[in-house]
Formats: C-alpha cells, structure tokens, sequence
C-alpha cells in the first residue's frame, strides 16, 4: 500500500514566532482591547478641579525654576542659573505645552480661552512667546507629534522613529567607536539642528496635502529634514531656510539669546559693571540651551527606541485594539512615583499611558500607570519600564547600529487590522435600541 500524501502545506499553520514573541499565541485581543477603551472611559470621566489644581503646581515648580534662573544668570557664569533656565525650558515644553497642546485639559479646565488646545500658543508670535516659545513651532509641532507621532507610532511614517532617522549613521561604514564622537553633538543640539526643521517640514507636508499638491518625484516625505540636509544636502521643496529662520527659529533665536537679557545692559551700566552682566546673562543661556537638548534628549528620545520595542509595517486606526497593543508594545515608562521624580521627567515617564490615551491630564496617567500595568499583566503583553539612563543606553545602540528594534510578526499584524475592520463594521451596522424594545424586553422577561 502507498503512504498517504503529506498534505501538511494546503492546512494553513500558525506562523513560527520568536522566542520573545510567544506570548501572542495566547493573547486575547478582544478582551485586551475592550479592558483599554473601559479603562480609557472612566479615566476621562474622573477628571475634574483635582486635574487643574496639580496643572497648576507643576507651573508654579516650572515658573519657579524659571525665576531663579532669570535673576541670577547676570551674576556670572554660574550652575545654578544654567540649570534653573534649562529645566524651565524643559518643563514648560514637556509638561504644561505638550499635555495641553493634546487637549489634556480641554473639557476640565475652566479658562476655555488659553488652555485649549486650539488656543494655547498658537495664532502668532505673541501667544507663542507668552505661552511656550522654544525652538519649535507650536502649530507645526502639534501637527509632527500630536497626530503624525501618535497615530503612526513605530511606522516608517512616524516622524520620530529614531531607527529610520538615523539611518545614515546606524549604516556608515565606520567603527562604532567613531560613530560614538558624533553623539555629544546630536544630544545637546537636536532640537534645533533636528527637531524645529522636521516639524515645520511635516506642518508643511500637510498644507500640502490638504491641498492636493503634488510631492516632487525623488522626495520620500518620511525622510527628516535637519539643517545638515537643508546646508548641504540641496534643501527641501517645502521651505527654504530663509523662510525657517524668520518664521520658526529666528524669532527664538534673537529674542531669548539677545533679547530677553537686554535690561541687564542698563543695569550693569547704573551698577558700574558695564556689559559684564549682559554677557554673563547671554553665556548662561546659551550653556543652559545645551543642558536642556541634553535633559530632552534623555526624557524625549528615549520613549519609544531599544532592542525590546517594536516596529509596525501597515498603519491602524485611531483607538482601535492594534492602536492600544501598539502604543505599550512600542513605548516605554520610566521610573515613576513622586512629582519631584515625574516632574525631572517631565511627565515622560508616563509614555505607555500617554500614548493609550494622548488627551489626558499628567494627573490621569499617574493615576492610570499601575493599573494600565496590571491590564497588561493580565493579558500577558509585554510592559517595559526601566531606569531612563538604561534606556539610553538601548537609544544610543539603536543611533549607532549596534542593535535593532523588534519587527511585530507579520501575520498577526494583519490579522489583529482584519480584527478592527470586522468590530469596526459591526459597529456600524449595529441597530439603536429604542427605548420601547428595551421596555418590551423587560416585560418579556
């Protein structure tokens, strides 16, 4: 008698999964994504005076750093004053802009006419200055973090995805150790050199395309603009560096390096110092500027970079199950507890819950962090949160080539889309239940 045909091909298989990639063969995706939007409710619900109230704590801290750092920094160069003015600058961008700028405080706040997030710095240089006024463009970073960060995180079409950003470097065919040189320069001036450009290349990407304008052939829209590629790489066709400095870095450049310092040219005068005091002023703010790139560079860079986060292939829809599992899976906390510790971390260490739900107050995601924890316990995802300074690390080796972030398994990937499309469109062809049939029920009962 012959053997039976081995027939194994034609039944379709689960796919092989890495070692580090087991706990999906279990995973309840359904369950997982209804615990995230139940949980999601309730933290939106439970906002209110309290949320307000620790808002404005953290500007009292925020300001106070502030403070100290304007009235000491003519009194030459000093420590305190450097540190003073960069955790400002920090704080201010980190904590009270970044949340606001996502609508964290929109429906809990009672001054409906600033802190919004259709209202806060934005409108013209004036409200920039008055509310947050650092490198970036407040209405280009809105358009770079809040929508294309967020809801392509860990795609090729997530602006901030440090292991395409990098590309030139993690492939340059030199010794890791000379790679290494270049790190001191990226970590204390990447907000200008990087960031301000990148974001007003995104906010004009998208005027672009709300347009219907047609990107130049050759013009890959994921690839970073910095000044390096606006200096030497034949520019952009979005902008041109002329129309950069005087819209988005000129006006931060002269008023908070020049500017801002002047009266201490008076004061020097009527105290007999003559600039001395001005120059000292202007020294600090400038070594104060590669403190807090450093400082950001610590918090910001390293949320959502190392060899344990992963990267996305095909994009998902807002709020769906994919986009839950995505933000834990590729992001990451920091150490958390106390608001001396969440405020030097300036509310970064919250990632995961940030990213789950971006339009919550700082006081919801500290709320929200053990139990997020705990859901992910449960349904047995991965929840990273480790020491900032392992993080970084896991950022550099990323930088530098020297590891590789994690590529979610292709076939779960499409089918937990499949998923969200099926809940989707039952959504939409669910019937509303009138209150009669609801009646009719009762009584059936």
């Amino acid at each position: 008698m012959c053997a039976p045909q081995n027939t194994r091909s034609e039944v379709r298989s689960e796919p092989e999964l890495a070692k580090t990639d087991q706990w999906i063969k279990t995973f309840d995706f359904d369950a997982f994504t209804a615990d995230m939007k139940k949980l999601g409710d309730e933290l939106e619900k439970n906002q209110g005076p309290a949320d307000v109230r620790h808002l404005n704590k953290m500007i009292w801290w925020s300001n106070a750093c502030g403070i100290v750092g304007m009235l000491t920094m003519g009194l030459g160069v000093n420590l305190l004053s450097v540190f003073a003015l960069s955790t400002f600058t920090f704080t201010r961008w980190t904590m009270i802009a970044h949340h606001t700028c996502h609508g964290g405080y929109d429906k809990c706040h009672p001054n409906k006419n600033r802190w919004n997030r259709f209202k806060f710095a934005i409108g013209g240089l004036w409200n920039r200055m008055c509310d947050w006024f650092d490198w970036m463009m407040p209405e280009a970073w809105n358009v770079e973090h809040n929508n294309r960060h967020h809801y392509c995180l860990s795609e090729l079409e997530d602006p901030d995805l440090v292991e395409n950003n990098l590309v030139d470097m993690r492939d340059a065919p030199v010794p890791t150790f000379v790679k290494y040189l270049a790190l001191p320069f990226l970590v204390t001036t990447w907000k200008w050199f990087y960031y301000s450009p990148n974001t007003y290349k995104e906010l004009k990407l998208a005027r672009w395309r709300k347009a219907g304008k047609k990107i130049p052939e050759g013009v890959v829209p994921s690839d970073a603009v910095t000044i390096r590629s606006l200096l030497f790489g034949g520019g952009t066709p979005f902008y041109s560096l002329w129309e950069l400095f005087s819209i988005v870095m000129g006006p931060y450049l002269i008023i908070h390096f020049f500017l801002f310092p002047l009266p201490l040219l008076f004061v020097g005068e009527y105290l007999g110092t003559g600039h001395d005091m001005y120059i000292s002023a202007v020294k600090n703010l400038f070594l104060a500027e590669l403190l807090t790139n450093f400082h950001g560079f610590v918090a910001v860079v390293t949320n959502h970079a190392g060899d344990d986060m992963y990267r996305f292939r095909n994009g998902c829809r807002p709020f769906s199950g994919s986009f839950y599992l995505r933000q834990v899976l590729a992001s990451v906390d920091f150490w958390t507890g106390s608001d001396i510790n969440d405020f030097m971390h300036g509310y970064l260490n919250y990632q995961i819950e940030h990213h789950l739900w971006p339009s919550l107050s700082m006081l919801s995601y500290k709320r929200s962090q053990p139990l997020v924890k705990a859901l992910c316990e449960k349904h047995g995802v991965p929840y990273v949160q480790e020491n900032v300074f392992i993080r970084v690390k896991k950022t550099v080796d990323i930088m530098t080539g020297t590891s590789s972030m994690r590529w979610f398994p292709e076939e779960y990937e499409k089918k937990f889309i499949e998923m969200d499309a099926v809940h989707e469109a039952a959504k939409k062809n669910r019937k509303p239940i009138l209150l009669s049939d609801k009646c009719m029920e009762a009584v059936q009962e």
